[in-house]
């Protein structure tokens, strides 16, 4: 993190129609503006190879994510939980909606047989659960959860069949997250074969997205807020291969936010990166100097979120406020199911 900034210079007014319900179908074909230096130009997420160069990587986060949205009771009390990081064997952080008729012990059931108990709750709202038996939780999730969709979606709609599989990358595989790294919705089978035919090369790490990654920032001030933290993992082979294309001179271009946050988490201060398994709660803000990345794949996202204050921070704030005023008045769709941007910084 840089210097403090008010948050309100990350507003900005979308229309409520903007807002995706539902992805593009097929998913490559939603639409992609490209941000370059300080220059805007119109495309689809098909013309990504011939926008980027040869010899640049992808890196996407291959978590997937997990039905983490529980519906219970606390006696005759009515209780949800979004499952939020895993802390333990059978512990999970949680987002619980009535918390305050949460105490400590209490015992919560959210039907099929699956029980938890509320070890303790923290500072931030968040309460630590503590689930009963011997299956695995993701097991006991299998049977009681739901997809998790964004609070922008899930008030709009209900989340349903075609959920599970729209709401899940073409690269999930480590089981964890309570939110889809949703840039990489857009790829598909059909586009990796043009990727790769143009020497477009891609790689792969982990990180769980947490249901923080939706929490606004109340805050006046960035000094003030409180990133939260989530879990990541680069392998050293990993590290090193993409080590080696930047000596070649290839872009790391993030396919997402949690990869940008991770690889800078990764990264030292001349940009080499190290294998990297642990918590991360980097908050990027205007004024933080990028070590690893050399471009980021992303959604549109909301006002005053800290992921509007990172990628204004790749860009620059007046570049991003002009792009998003762009992409609100060509008719991009925004947020999780929404449209994509390209946004190369310049240099």
């Amino acid at each position: 993190m840089t210097g403090a900034m008010r948050v309100d210079l990350f507003d900005f007014e979308l229309p409520p129609e903007l807002i995706a319900l539902r992805p593009a179908r097929p998913r490559d074909s939603a639409r992609l503006l490209e941000v370059a230096g300080g220059e805007l130009s119109d495309h689809g997420v098909l013309d990504l190879p011939r926008l980027l160069r040869p010899g640049d990587v992808l890196v996407f986060n291959d978590t997937r994510v997990i039905p983490a949205q529980l519906e219970g009771r606390r006696g005759e009390a009515s209780i949800g939980a979004t499952l939020h990081k895993h802390e333990g064997l059978r512990r999970w952080r949680a987002f619980v909606r009535n918390a305050r008729r949460v105490r400590r012990g209490d015992r919560l059931e959210f039907g099929g047989g699956v029980t938890a108990t509320a070890v303790e709750k923290a500072a931030d709202g968040s309460v630590l659960l503590e689930f009963a038996g011997e299956e695995p939780v993701e097991l006991l999730l299998q049977r009681a959860g739901t997809m998790p969709l964004p609070p922008y979606i899930a008030s709009r709609r209900a989340a349903d069949a075609e959920d599970a599989a729209d709401y899940q990358t073409m690269f999930a595989r480590e089981e964890g997250a309570v939110a889809a790294p949703t840039a990489a919705l857009h790829f598909t089978e059909r586009l990796i074969g043009a990727l790769d035919a143009a020497g477009i090369r891609r790689e792969t790490l982990t990180l769980h997205v947490g249901a923080g990654t939706f929490l606004p920032v109340k805050a006046e001030d960035t000094a003030e807020h409180r990133m939260h933290s989530e879990w990541g993992r680069i392998d050293a082979a990993a590290a090193e291969r993409l080590n080696a294309a930047r000596r070649a001179g290839g872009r790391l271009i993030a396919v997402g936010t949690t990869s940008l946050r991770l690889l800078e988490s990764a990264a030292d201060e001349d940009g080499t990166l190290h294998p990297f398994e642990g918590d991360t709660d980097i908050f990027i803000t205007p004024g933080y100097r990028f070590r690893a990345v050399g471009g980021l794949i992303t959604n549109f996202h909301l006002p005053r979120s800290t992921l509007f204050m990172l990628v204004s921070a790749l860009m620059g704030l007046d570049t991003m406020q002009r792009a998003y005023a762009h992409a609100i008045e060509r008719g991009y769709r925004f947020y999780s199911y929404g449209d994509g941007s390209l946004l190369l910084p310049s240099g």
